[in-house]
């Protein structure tokens, strides 16, 4: 896979964890009946936004880490009973998905593997 085909497919995958968490938090399911505090957990991800869609090496690898508190989120929540438990397992999907994607272009567009001609 080239390195703009996994940087667009991030992209996708980011904004959709992003939507998928306001979403979730605010109207689908949330915590407390109304909404809660949590539909804030979105906001770390909207820091990376910016740069995924420039293709900035240093925004992915920071990335790749910062996926995995909601990949732990979602397994942790999958268990809840009703749609809380259907957001949670997608939530960890795309997490998973969002981590392969960043780790794989971090290591692609490292300089050393840069092909100048």
């Amino acid at each position: 896979m080239s390195p703009r085909a996994l940087s667009q497919a991030a992209s996708v995958l980011l904004v959709a964890l992003i939507a998928l968490c306001v979403l979730w938090e605010g109207w689908l399911a949330p915590l407390r009946p109304g909404g809660s505090w949590l539909v804030l957990k979105g906001l770390p991800l909207m820091g990376a936004l910016f740069g995924v869609l420039k293709g900035r090496r240093y925004t992915y690898q920071w990335l790749s880490m910062l996926v995995l508190l909601y990949f732990t989120e979602g397994v942790v929540r999958a268990t809840d009973p009703g749609l809380a438990g259907t957001l949670a397992l997608a939530e960890a999907l795309l997490a998973a998905a969002l981590f392969a994607c960043a780790v794989w272009y971090a290591r692609l567009s490292a300089p050393s593997r840069r092909r100048d001609a």
